[in-house]
């Protein structure tokens, strides 16, 4: 069809141009008689204009003669009007008057010719400038056919041209539109397989597509169901030890807590067995001095200089050694406390500072501990004259003791064990120190040791032995079957060991030491047989399990304690919505970490006034570790369907980070603890011996083997001792009961019972320090000079 059209227009293109080149022909021919006409008119307009030339020239002529003539007239007019008005009349005036009018009247006819003259002339110029015009015209018209008619043989020859190039350019427009129309063709079949393609995967998606639209459909229809399941949300206002993110602050003031008690209890018991220690020191230092004192005294020097010598020397003891605490109790053990207060925590490096009523009170006390039993001491022996004094001091009265008076068992002792009880009653001083510095040794060695397994073993008993599960999943309240059913998948899974559905709830109740809104776990079932296999309720002491009722629940052992309830007592609670519910205790469970309440669907509808249903699902896991726990919560969150999950890890790792940071104190106490008894016994043996080595002497002159010597005296440590160790004992149960009770935070219990080894390693320590000690004083008394020690002063 193209190529017809094309044809078409180069056809009407020659005949036009055949057309034009007619009428070129005829304007040449038109413009050929033009030429020879124009031709004809400027010769007829040469002609016009030398005639027209000629009667110009003789009017010119004629107009000056009438100048001429009219000045001559003008002046004989002037003249006559002169005569005229002086009264000269007559005959010539009358021949020139005529003569003049006659003159006039030929000028004014002359005049009147030469204006006809004259407007024939100009008639003829301006048929000579008409003829003029109108053979420019002629002339312009020629031009203009001429330069149309040159113009129209341009424009046939530039048509030519271009019909030429327009022939050349339609045989190669035919030749491509052949080829675009094979292209055309071409791209049509690609076009319609890529149709055809585009409609085989338009029908393979199809189905997908109608099952997105589908599946969104059904979405768009859930989530309907779920706004017309949304309810009324309850607010709460919980301060910074009481929101989601408190766990870290309440541990943090638990540790700060536990650090602060302590300070308030260790100090005292190390200050009176420091202070034992020291006036036992200095009361021997006195004794030892006894001769000096006397011959200074005999020399003239009165009480008041020789006290000065030994209250001097406790003053200058004591204060040194105050400098060392102080220091090190400013730089020292702060950073070893801080070293456990950081466990689990990221803090800013300690601020050392100086504490000034502190600083002030350590020197009084270590003055009042060194200076004022050394003044006592030294008053008490310079009441003696000097000659008493030079004298050794005698030994001490014996009297009856109390033994004596119960014949049947003084009379079942023997020798030795006699004169042992004779001692130990007639240096009652020292027996009383033994005691009291074995049993504050024992005791904060039971006490840091008791603390240590009471705080060590919860972890492994909350999670061990009393709860079986890993993860508590809740959830939400506006689930619709196909949610439930992807929950019920899950816990299908190959990670999942097993699960059971309860009723969750989270509780509150403002108690505790600090008032605070504390969390309370309720976990009811209808199952109350598989419940077993996930918690494990029982009495702490007995053992004895704890059964769900209808008309009670089972409440943590922690629980009851911080709202002093017992079995059969009842308590309120505040539910989700803030409304205060009363429950009845039928059981306190053993549980150490957080606060539960257990109770079956009947006890649950029963307190609550609502049907029992579940809504979250204890789940235990073939892998317990704590990573598996928390990746498996975390696949838990990702369901649509779940509120929250309740993992162990966290009450986990809050119980190690108490447990290490509070280890770490109880190593030091025990550390300081050990070194007091070894300071304390080394301390007392020490002085027994060297006080009583002329005693010694004589039993070793009068026969008795090395061994049997060092029991004569060591007999009486052991003896105490071990009374020291009962005493520590007491002391120690006593002081491990204030810190598991005043120290662990409101929802953590400490294990009340006293571990074998809180018991057995006091006894241990004490028992080596007595071997080391012992041994000491047997290679003592095996290189003692007797003869020397038995010289008499004088």
């Amino acid at each position: 069809m193209w190529d017809l059209a094309a044809a078409a227009q180069l056809a009407t293109a020659q005949a036009q141009l055949a057309s034009a080149n007619a009428s070129v022909a005829s304007g040449q021919t038109q413009l050929q008689a033009a030429r020879t006409q124009l031709a004809q008119g400027q010769n007829q307009l040469s002609d016009s204009w030398n005639q027209l030339a000629n009667g110009k020239t003789q009017l010119d002529a004629a107009r000056e003669q009438l100048e001429t003539s009219k000045t001559v007239l003008d002046k004989v007019g002037a003249t006559l009007g002169k005569w005229e008005q002086t009264g000269i009349t007559g005959k010539l005036y009358e021949q020139i008057r005529g003569k003049y009018d006659m003159a006039i009247n030929q000028y004014n006819e002359a005049c009147a010719e030469y204006n006809r003259q004259l407007n024939a002339y100009n008639a003829g110029l301006q048929q000579y400038q008409n003829a003029v015009a109108r053979l420019d015209q002629g002339s312009q018209a020629y031009r203009s056919n001429a330069d149309n008619l040159a113009q129209a043989s341009k424009q046939i020859a530039e048509k030519q041209n271009e019909l030429g190039k327009a022939v050349s350019q339609a045989g190669k427009q035919v030749a491509d539109g052949v080829t675009q129309l094979i292209q055309g063709q071409r791209d049509i079949d690609k076009a319609e397989t890529e149709y055809q393609s585009k409609l085989a995967e338009f029908n393979a998606q199809k189905p997908e597509a109608e099952r997105k639209i589908s599946e969104a459909e059904r979405q768009i229809t859930l989530a309907e169901e779920k706004i017309d399941n949304l309810t009324v949300p309850a607010y709460s206002v919980s301060g910074r030890r009481e929101g989601l993110t408190s766990q870290g602050y309440c541990v943090y003031m638990v540790i700060e807590g536990i650090v602060a008690k302590l300070a308030d209890i260790f100090p005292i018991f190390l200050y009176f067995v420091a202070a034992l220690v020291t006036f036992s020191t200095m009361g021997r230092m006195v004794d030892e001095e006894r001769t000096n004192s006397g011959t200074l005294k005999a020399l003239g020097y009165g009480n008041a200089d020789v006290m000065l010598k030994f209250t001097v020397y406790g003053f200058a003891a004591s204060t040194l050694g105050t400098c060392i605490g102080v220091l090190a109790g400013h730089t020292l053990l702060p950073l070893i406390v801080a070293h456990a207060y950081s466990a689990g925590f990221t803090m800013p490096d300690i601020m050392l500072k100086f504490h000034p009523w502190i600083t002030m009170a350590a020197f009084a006390l270590a003055w009042i501990s060194a200076v004022v039993p050394a003044w006592l001491a030294a008053s008490k022996e310079l009441r003696e004259k000097p000659a008493s004094l030079l004298l050794p001091k005698p030994p001490a009265k014996g009297s009856k003791i109390l033994l004596e008076h119960f014949p049947p068992l003084w009379n079942r002792l023997n020798f030795t064990h006699k004169v042992t009880a004779r001692n130990i009653f007639r240096y009652k001083t020292r027996m009383f120190m033994t005691i009291f510095g074995v049993c504050g040794a024992v005791s904060l060695l039971t006490a840091g040791l008791a603390v240590q397994s009471s705080i060590g073993q919860i972890g492994n008993r909350q999670f061990e032995e009393l709860i079986h599960y890993d993860l508590i999943v809740a959830e939400e309240s506006d689930t619709n079957s196909a949610q439930r059913e992807e929950i019920a998948t899950t816990l299908k899974g190959k990670t999942v060991q097993s699960s059971t559905a309860v009723r969750y709830e989270e509780l509150s109740k403002t108690a505790g030491k600090e008032n605070d809104k504390q969390s309370i776990t309720l976990l009811a079932t209808d199952d109350a047989y598989n419940f077993n296999e996930y918690l494990t309720l029982r009495d702490r002491k007995t053992h004895q399990p704890q059964i769900l009722v209808n008309n009670g629940a089972v409440i943590s052992e922690r629980l009851a304690e911080m709202l002093n309830v017992s079995v059969g007592d009842t308590f309120t609670v505040n539910d989700e919505n803030g409304a205060q519910r009363t429950i009845k205790v039928a059981g306190i469970s053993e549980m150490y970490i957080g606060h539960f309440i257990f109770m079956n669907a009947q006890c649950y509808e029963h307190v609550f006034g609502d049907q029992y249903s579940t809504n979250a699902y204890m789940v235990r896991l073939k892998d317990h570790s704590n990573a598996n726990t928390e990746r498996q919560g975390a696949k838990f969150m990702k369901l649509a369907a779940v509120r929250g999950v309740v993992q162990n890890t966290t009450q986990k790792n809050m119980v190690s980070t108490i447990v290490g940071s509070l280890n770490q104190i109880m190593e030091v106490l025990i550390l300081v603890a050990v070194l007091l008894a070894v300071v304390i016994l080394y301390d007392l043996t020490n002085l027994n011996v060297s006080e009583r080595i002329r005693e010694l002497s004589t039993i070793k002159v009068l026969g008795f083997h090395t061994s049997e010597t060092t029991m004569y005296i060591y007999r009486e440590t052991i003896l105490l001792s071990l009374l020291g160790i009962l005493a520590g004992y007491g002391f120690g149960e006593w002081l491990h009961r204030y810190i598991i009770t005043e120290v662990p935070p409101d929802e953590v219990m400490f294990d009340p019972a006293i571990s074998w080894i809180a018991l057995a390693a006091p006894a241990i320590v004490v028992a080596v320090v007595l071997a080391v000690l012992g041994w000491i004083v047997y290679r003592q008394l095996e290189t003692v000079d007797m003869l020397e020690a038995l010289k008499s002063v004088e």
